[in-house]
């Protein structure tokens, strides 16, 4: 029968599909299997190492929990917080390291971001400002503050300077993303009344953009305080040269002290972005989003 015939031929076609699909996750989860298996052996994963150091890293973290006790509780924390004041102007010096590098790395993200959409640019210009923008962001941000600390000495100025070109190679990308899912019909609107191509992006695809530029501009700070405070380290300002010191010479309670004050710093940072992003964005945008 015609009918028979139709539905053994879609059975067998469902069933070379499904052996298909079959051999497809057989091969794909054997290289997966194989890629993890090389990475672990590269990567000289032992789980009789890991067992081994978890306790001598339990060890160091418990070093610097510093001993408060009730009766003398504020004698304690005065200790362990000795040096409160000197921490505190190092953190608001992270604090606008990390604001200024992202302000100039944000502005620079913007700039390059329109050339490197695909639906508003040349290819020509897309390729060339989208591997400016990779370099940005492939080389990590310490190493550009190694470099910058050579070049203009110790000092805020090696790390404003590293953290604004990674922020740039990373928010361009974010940044030309967004522009991507702007509706060109106002872009086409603003060129058929006579408007350049700059102003077709300043009229009909910022206005777009701009909640989302937003978001990940706020995100990126947040990102960049944790950078800037690494940044120290090699001599680029900030309370990361406290920190790096501390661990250095093994000053327990300090290393704890100074990251509670970090992390005070990133929560309070999250919830002043949080709420910047509900009163710009809005609130139905944020759950829509």
């Amino acid at each position: 029968m015609p009918g028979g015939e139709a539905v053994r031929a879609a059975e067998q076609a469902w069933l070379r599909r499904r052996r298909g699909r079959r051999l497809s996750f057989t091969v794909w989860g054997a290289l997966f299997l194989l890629a993890l298996g090389a990475a672990s052996e590269i990567g000289e994963v032992s789980l009789a190492r890991l067992a081994a150091g978890l306790p001598m890293a339990a060890d160091y973290i418990g070093r610097t929990i510093p001993t408060l006790r009730w009766a003398s509780l504020g004698e304690d924390l005065a200790e362990w917080m000795w040096g409160l004041d000197a921490w505190v102007l190092l953190l608001l010096d992270t604090i606008l390291i990390a604001y200024t590098g992202t302000v100039l790395g944000a502005a620079a993200a913007l700039l390059l971001s329109f050339p490197a959409a695909s639906t508003l640019a040349p290819r020509w210009a897309v390729g060339a400002s989208r591997r400016v923008l990779e370099l940005a962001r492939t080389v990590p941000t310490l190493v550009f503050a190694l470099i910058f600390v050579y070049a203009f000495g110790l000092g805020p100025l090696a790390g404003v300077m590293a953290i604004a070109l990674h922020s740039m190679g990373a928010l361009g990308k974010l940044f030309a993303e967004v522009h991507e899912n702007a509706d060109l019909r106002p872009v086409e609107a603003v060129r058929a009344a006579g408007g350049s191509w700059g102003e077709a992006m300043r009229f009909g695809v910022l206005p777009q953009s701009l909640p989302g530029l937003l978001s990940f501009g706020l995100l990126r700070f947040e990102i960049n305080v944790r950078e800037a405070s690494v940044l120290g380290i090699v001599g680029a300002g900030g309370i990361g040269e406290e920190l790096y010191l501390s661990v250095r010479q093994f000053s327990y309670p300090d290393i704890s002290a100074i990251l509670l004050l970090l992390l005070a710093t990133v929560t309070a940072i999250d919830l002043l972005c949080a709420a910047l992003r509900r009163r710009v964005i809005g609130a139905e945008n944020l759950r829509a989003a």
